[in-house]
């Protein structure tokens, strides 16, 4: 499917200013939605939304349906009258530019169980029927989620396989005891679901009527630890006490000489095409209620995937695993027609690769600071194909001022010469080679308009802790950046108005 000619910002809400610790979906993520339409930015891009579990990662989440309730915003909370001023008076200092998860969870959680019981005891009952609207619509993942993370709490957060044998493995009358038992607990991670789709689809409806589109971002592994494996344990590889015998990985790489040990479970692909991918199908049905686009993170798992035995320490002893191919996204389209996908083909991309890409029209990924090796790299502008989205980087790289100032030295050079400037503004530079290129989308870290350093830096792939908790100050995004964004949209063409061709 070719998009669109256009460009927007890669800023997960996380990172959004606000007094909270951590951003959320209160009045700075609809500022910022101002910010990009002012800008002429057609995208924004996020990681994904879900509740995060091992390490804070976007990409380790309790549930692949399901939202992340630390994004939701205690103002909001207090204009529905679920909260008071009160309530958030001594909220501490925390830190403005990084998200200090070990402080926040606490105080998050707190707040968002206080506004639970305070609509349970009858608060705001003008939410009613709005709340039970939407635990009908959606019972067919809420219910299994909700009580498996009040089954968490109850059990002090361990993983799933380690409760009692008669809940780890569904027994339906363990099933119907603790749902008695913790029915308080389940209706308030049911309630916190309720608002974090009613928060952010308040956001994404205000985005979409000023013309942004939101990029989504759908992982192909999910958590081990999650609502997902523990009540469909027939679609992954477990032994039968529920323990994975299998994990997913890439082999060594640019990124790592031991390559990276996701230690996510692997799908039974044969199950699941019995199955006609139904779950799949519910997964993506789910996920375009929530975006626009959706970049389909490691697309060469489709073809293949990195096979590493569940007693590994390193992803080097590993083997490589056939996919399903083309038969998912046949399925995928004879129920839900043809999606705008963007595919994530980084790493080791083979033809087949390539064939199922381009066999679906989906648009792959070109990064600039993978470029400048030599003018065959297929990184660099020149040899860009128009459908395709180049990013100057992503969530998994340092910031291009940070890739510039530790790059080998024959790198920096070509770069320099390449673009024919002297790397004072190398962040801005790279902007401008990704917008002046023929790509249909160009997508560009929040990191890169500011001109940060490798303080910025999202994720460190491979490191196990202190990562996704960069954060920006209000103070940080002004209107310069607005106008520079302005001027490159008006002087490459990118003033996509054609929604039709992207949105089907």
């Amino acid at each position: 499917m070719r998009f669109p000619r256009s460009s927007g910002i890669l800023l997960h809400p996380t990172s959004l200013p606000g007094r909270y610790g951590i951003g959320d979906l209160g009045d700075e993520a609809h500022r910022f939605v101002d910010f990009l339409a002012g800008a002429r930015q057609r995208l924004w891009q996020v990681l994904p939304l879900g509740p995060t579990g091992y390490g804070d990662s976007p990409y380790q989440c309790f549930s692949a349906f399901a939202g992340n309730p630390l994004l939701i915003s205690p103002d909001r909370l207090i204009e529905d009258g679920l909260l008071t001023e009160a309530d958030v008076r001594e909220t501490p200092p925390f830190p403005a530019q990084q998200v200090d998860y070990g402080r926040v969870i606490p105080f998050k959680r707190d707040l968002l169980y206080r506004a639970a019981r305070q609509f349970q005891s009858g608060a705001n009952g003008t939410l009613r029927e709005a709340f039970e609207d939407f635990c009908r619509a959606e019972a067919g993942w809420l219910d299994d989620f909700a009580l498996f993370m009040a089954l968490k709490d109850a059990h002090g957060g361990a993983v799933w396989s380690t409760w009692e044998i008669d809940i780890a493995q569904r027994r339906p009358g363990a099933l119907q005891r603790w749902s008695t038992l913790l029915a308080d607990a389940v209706f308030t991670h049911r309630f916190l679901q309720f608002l974090f789709f009613r928060q952010w689809l308040a956001v994404k409806r205000y985005a979409n009527e000023l013309g942004v589109r939101i990029i989504g971002d759908i992982p192909i592994f999910v958590a081990y630890d999650s609502a997902d494996v523990w009540s469909h344990p027939d679609l992954f590889f477990l032994d039968d006490m529920g323990r994975q015998t299998v994990q997913a990985g890439v082999p060594p790489d640019g990124f790592s000489e031991t390559g990276q040990l996701w230690g996510n479970p692997l799908y039974r692909w044969d199950v699941m095409a019995r199955r006609n991918f139904d779950w799949w199908i519910d997964r993506f049905h789910a996920m375009f209620a929530q975006v626009d686009v959706l970049r389909l993170d490691h697309f060469i798992g489709f073809t293949r995937y990195w096979e590493v035995p569940a007693s590994e320490t390193t992803a080097v002893k590993g083997r490589w695993a056939p996919g399903p191919g083309a038969a998912i996204f046949h399925a995928v389209e004879r129920a839900l027609g043809k999606l705008p996908i963007i595919a994530e083909d980084l790493g080791v991309v083979t033809p087949q690769v390539e064939a199922l890409r381009d066999q679906f029209e989906f648009p792959g990924m070109k990064i600039i600071q993978f470029a400048f090796t030599g003018a065959d790299n297929p990184f660099l502008p020149h040899n860009y194909p128009r459908n395709c989205v180049v990013y100057t980087g992503t969530h998994d790289n340092d910031t291009s001022l940070g890739w510039f100032r530790t790059a080998p030295p024959r790198e920096r050079d070509f770069a320099q010469r390449y673009l024919a400037r002297n790397g004072n503004d190398v962040a801005w530079d790279f902007i401008r080679a990704a917008m002046s290129s023929v790509a249909d989308t160009v997508v560009v870290p929040l990191q890169d308009v500011l001109g940060l350093d490798s303080e910025a830096r999202m994720n460190y792939p491979g490191r196990p802790s202190g990562n996704w908790g960069w954060r920006f100050t209000s103070d940080r995004l002004a209107k310069p950046h607005g106008r520079r964004l302005r001027e490159m949209v008006e002087l490459y063409g990118r003033q996509a108005t054609d929604t039709k061709r992207i949105n089907g």
